[in-house]
């Protein structure tokens, strides 16, 4: 633990960096070191922190892990340096007013371990005092005054030898030179230009990079897909990467070379070492610094582009796991396959398995009347409401099934959604699946997740490594670790918002709520099990292993309809129940005819039941809560229309206006479900008639949008379409562009939305209606591919 004033500095920088008070973020640091959860924080400690949201305290909770873990590193810096004997009291300041890794290791970066170097062979053999003496005496002969250093015992066998030992020592002094290096980092890093080019004979096997055979972009304001898209092919060994200094590279390489001889106090003034010096440092800036700088901006943009591409997933999941729920309704999985054939799965209303089946409505069987027999029996027989379909191959066929099934039944009740099967399969194979259905043959675990999932998306899919949901961006490219740990975070915060009924949840659903490890998740449905269902929130005290530590943590997020207790259905925190109890006296009413009456809730002020402990901010809060206890914050349910007879990439026109779902939002547009089997792709420019700065801002993971078709390229099946649905599609490309851009012709590019559909001058403004968006690069596709697997 840090002491208490290095703990007072990073509370400052932290709430700086958040837009807090020093003490917000001090009290939430110390919540968080005592164990309590981010959701708990944000919800119920409000007063405490002075009101920090959950977005402000995961921020603090990433800062305060590299703040500490850059603290931990800086002690151990001292201590090398200082065992060393070389830790001088201006290199201490310096060590302890570094605020980045990366300026702590550029100073620690002459002392560090290292094996044995040209130059600490040169200062065995006794060559420094050369480079010292021609370094502040530019007069001397280089030969002549190397010739007195000639020593072939200690491997220095002419002036020459002694010369290149010198220069030796001299690059790695200037290239470790911390001041120099932290100078020459951020004016590379604001100036550098990456340049990609293709590897000779890989134009064939890496063509879905082709429009970055040879590209170059501004290092600084590349986007982040387009950067990982870049590392990703350098990775296949598609393409070779370089950082030049700015757009005139050879003049960029003579500006950096002048820092370090001026950084070294060198200069032509035709003295005779002048030259030999300005060689050393044109070699010093060409073959060491360039090089380290290049690997140490890469992976910091590497680490920056991740970091987008982590948020984007993350927004995405939380999307998909907020989606609007079908509620308690029987519903139909339907898992679509050809040869194998459909797997189908009837859950009841509370999730119970109640009937399976195998169909083969498709080649090469092709018994279209039975299975159309068969799921209208089901259907009668069990009452269904919805039939769920998956979105993977023969999805669009087997809609057509159901359609049917619909019209067979005569039932105006009952709907056919198709439902994203991403994870479906994952889930089929998992531990938690075979525990959950131990005799039940894996393929048809995916139908049974396809009808679940429908009916509440969340407590579905926390049963799937969030990774496997398959929403992310270059998901397979990023730290996976880094990955884990942030998609983690937003199950826990969509979980903890919605609320759980711990009578009826899974162990998946328990785990992720605040305070509950998998273990006490476990105990708490085997004690359910065991003893029937829980009646107040406080018998969960009785659960082996939860303690009031984390009956704390988790209390105010578990539901309990039906209960003894009404407030324990609602979002009120037991600690609290005496505020409550504080207004219903007020009000002279049962609690029961309080709870729902909004408008006299809505006429009370929190002023007059607020007490020590519990503020203004939670009597607000608990108010809301009895207005509409037990709310859910997600959007109400409602399914989109996929167009009839368009059911393969083949079946779509230019100019056709279609109804379709946003499976998922990049940072250069979303890609969106039209019931094809292939994804199209609306890109930021043509998401609204107005600026579009972050597609989220205007559609999100689940959304129902009209399209219109743009662009159909079906060998590469890429799919362009506009939200504005007076765009004219993109004119036809004549033979000789078609073959041009089979070469690798890079298109028009800019640095702030994804290379496409913007007015020169790279604002990422909308191009005018008529001018319409063509299908997108090989990022697109890269991503396609990223999203299926």
């Amino acid at each position: 633990m840090q002491d208490s004033k290095l703990a007072q500095q990073i509370a400052q920088t932290i709430a700086t960096e958040i837009g807090a008070q020093t003490a917000q973020a001090k009290a939430a640091i110390a919540l968080l070191d005592e164990g309590a959860s981010v959701p708990f924080i944000a919800r119920y400690r409000k007063e405490v922190t002075g009101g920090l949201d959950d977005t402000q305290l995961r921020n603090l909770e990433v800062r305060l892990t590299y703040l500490r873990e850059l603290e931990d590193r800086r002690a151990a810096v001292l201590a090398s340096i200082g065992e060393q004997g070389k830790l001088s009291e201006e290199l201490r300041n310096d060590i302890l007013a570094a605020d980045t890794k990366s300026r702590l290791e550029d100073l620690y970066l002459p002392y560090k371990p290292k094996r044995r170097t040209k130059a600490q062979i040169a200062r065995e053999a006794g060559l420094e005092p050369l480079a010292d003496g021609l370094l502040g005496d530019p007069s001397r002969d280089p030969q002549a005054f190397a010739a007195g250093f000639i020593d072939a015992d200690k491997g220095v066998a002419d002036a020459k030898a002694a010369l290149e030992g010198a220069r030796a020592i001299l690059m790695e002094r200037w290239g470790e030179d911390a001041a120099l290096v932290g100078e020459l980092r951020q004016w590379l890093g604001e100036n550098g230009v990456i340049r990609a080019r293709v590897a000779e004979g890989k134009e064939n096997e890496g063509a879905k990079y082709r429009d970055y055979f040879d590209h170059a972009e501004s290092l600084a304001k590349i986007p982040s897909h387009r950067l990982l898209a870049l590392f990703r092919a350098r990775r296949e060994e598609i393409l070779y990467l370089e950082l030049d200094p700015g757009s005139e590279a050879e003049a960029g390489h003579q500006y950096a070379e002048g820092r370090v001889a001026r950084k070294a106090g060198i200069a032509d003034k035709g003295r005779p070492a002048d030259r030999w010096l300005l060689d050393a440092c044109r070699l010093a800036w060409r073959a060491k610094l360039h090089m380290h700088l290049l690997l140490d901006l890469f992976n910091q943009a590497r680490e920056k582009a991740e970091a987008e591409a982590i948020a984007v997933f993350g927004d995405n999941l939380k999307d998909l796991l907020l989606a609007a729920p079908a509620g308690p309704k029987t519903v139909l999985g339907l898992d679509p396959g050809i040869r194998t054939g459909c797997k189908v799965a009837v859950v009841d209303a509370t999730g119970k398995l109640v009937a399976t089946d195998t169909i083969y409505p498709h080649e090469p069987r092709r018994q279209w009347e039975q299975s159309l027999q068969a799921l209208k029996q089901l259907c009668s027989k069990y009452n269904v409401e919805l039939i769920a379909i998956g979105n993977g191959t023969a999805s669009r066929e087997t809609d057509k099934l159901a359609g049917e099934v619909i019209k067979a039944c005569n039932n105006p009740k009952l709907q056919k959604v198709v439902v994203s099967e991403a994870g479906a399969s994952v889930y089929s194979a998992s531990e938690f699946a075979a525990r959950e259905f131990p005799n039940l043959d894996v393929s048809l675990r995916g139908a049974v997740s396809i009808a679940r999932r429908l009916q509440d998306p969340l407590a579905e899919l926390v049963k799937i490594e969030p990774k496997a949901i398959g929403v992310g961006q270059y998901q397979h490219d990023v730290d996976q670790f880094r990955l884990a740990k942030a998609l983690d975070a937003r199950v826990e915060d969509c979980v903890n918002a919605v609320g759980v009924f711990v009578n009826t949840a899974s162990a998946a659903l328990l785990s992720r709520v605040s305070g509950l490890s998998t273990t006490v998740a476990e105990n708490i449905v085997r004690h359910r099990d065991e003893n029937g269902p829980f009646k107040r929130r406080k018998e969960l005290l009785k659960v082996p292993r939860l303690g009031d530590k984390t009956f704390e943590q988790c209390a105010g997020f578990l539901r309990i309809a039906d209960g003894d207790e009404p407030l324990d259905a609602s979002a009120v925190h037991p600690e609290a129940y005496p505020v409550v109890e504080r207004i219903v006296a007020a009000a002279d009413r049962p609690i029961k005819a309080l709870l729902g009456d909004g408008s006299y809730l809505r006429g009370l002020k929190a002023e007059q039941f607020t007490d020590e402990k519990f503020g203004v901010p939670t009597v607000r809060d608990i108010l809301k809560e009895m207005e509409k206890p037990g709310r859910d914050p997600r959007p109400e349910f409602k399914a989109a229309r996929f167009a009839e007879g368009v059911e393969d990439i083949k079946d779509l026109r230019e100019g056709m206006v279609l109804e379709g779902v946003v499976s998922n939002v990049a940072a250069f547009g979303a890609f969106v479900d039209i019931g094809v089997h292939q994804d199209g792709l609306i890109h930021i420019s043509a998401l609204s008639d107005t600026f579009v700065k972050d597609p989220r801002d205007v559609v999100k993971a689940g959304d129902i949008v009209k399209v219109k078709v743009l662009e159909v390229d079906v060998p590469r099946k890429r799919i362009a379409l506009t939200r504005r649905l007076d765009d004219a599609p993109a004119p036809k490309k004549s033979e000789s562009e078609e073959r041009g851009a089979g070469q690798g012709m890079a298109p028009r590019r800019d640095s702030g939305n994804g290379g496409r559909g913007a007015r020169p001058g790279g604002n990422g403004n909308p191009r005018p209606a008529q001018s319409a968006p063509p299908i997108n690069n090989a990022l697109a596709e890269a991503f396609a591919k990223a999203r299926k697997g």
